[in-house]
């Protein structure tokens, strides 16, 4: 049963970055969300918040793997986390999608995953300079800032939200109509119309 949401943490990785996907999949009480880190040692985020990982790469459920997420940190752009990205090609070869959110793209890259599917990232050209071996290039997607295809979902450091909606269209979270309205009012401040209603009667 893929019941477990997978949040890979390491030091120095960017805590903000999923915070509002993170909010949304707990908020139902359908998906259990489990950190886990390199090893079960404690680490210390990018904000500053001491994290002790509930499990080690080692420790991963494939077959309880409904979606691993692989946030930021300066351990990509250092071209570290090997056993990561090897984690991240078993997990999505095992059925279980990948989602990767800024640097974190490039463990998705790495790992295989996006040479023939449609992604997107911070810039266009960092994969390719950064990923020896990455093919690619002509799927890459510079007019959004987070798109799902292929059981991956990639996104731009500056797509948190985009990012967060396109997490929640995977779990099938909320009807297509509330997604909506989810997403209008954290990227545009709109209210749904029955909010506007009360608003106003109130």
């Amino acid at each position: 049963m893929r019941d477990t949401v997978y949040f890979l943490v390491f030091d120095g990785f960017a805590d903000w970055q999923a915070a509002l996907a993170l909010c949304e999949i707990r908020r139902p009480g359908d998906w259990q969300v489990q950190t886990v880190g390199f090893s079960r040692e404690p680490v210390v985020s990018m904000g500053g918040l001491d994290v002790q990982p509930e499990l080690s790469l080692a420790q991963l459920d494939v077959e309880r793997a409904a979606l691993l997420i692989v946030p930021g940190g300066h351990l990509w752009q250092r071209g570290e986390g090997g056993p990561a990205v090897a984690a991240i090609r078993q997990l999505h070869a095992g059925g279980a999608p990948v989602a990767g959110i800024d640097s974190g793209v490039l463990a998705l890259a790495r790992a295989g995953l996006l040479d023939d599917c449609r992604h997107t990232g911070n810039w266009a050209g960092q994969i390719a300079s950064q990923v020896p071996g990455y093919a690619g290039g002509d799927q890459y997607d510079a007019s959004v800032l987070a798109v799902s295809d292929g059981g991956t979902i990639t996104a731009s450091h500056l797509g948190s939200v985009e990012f967060a909606r396109e997490v929640i269209h995977t779990l099938d979270l909320y009807s297509p109509s509330d997604r909506e309205h989810w997403y209008r009012l954290f990227k545009h401040a709109q209210l749904p119309p029955w909010c506007v209603g009360e608003a106003m009667a109130a």
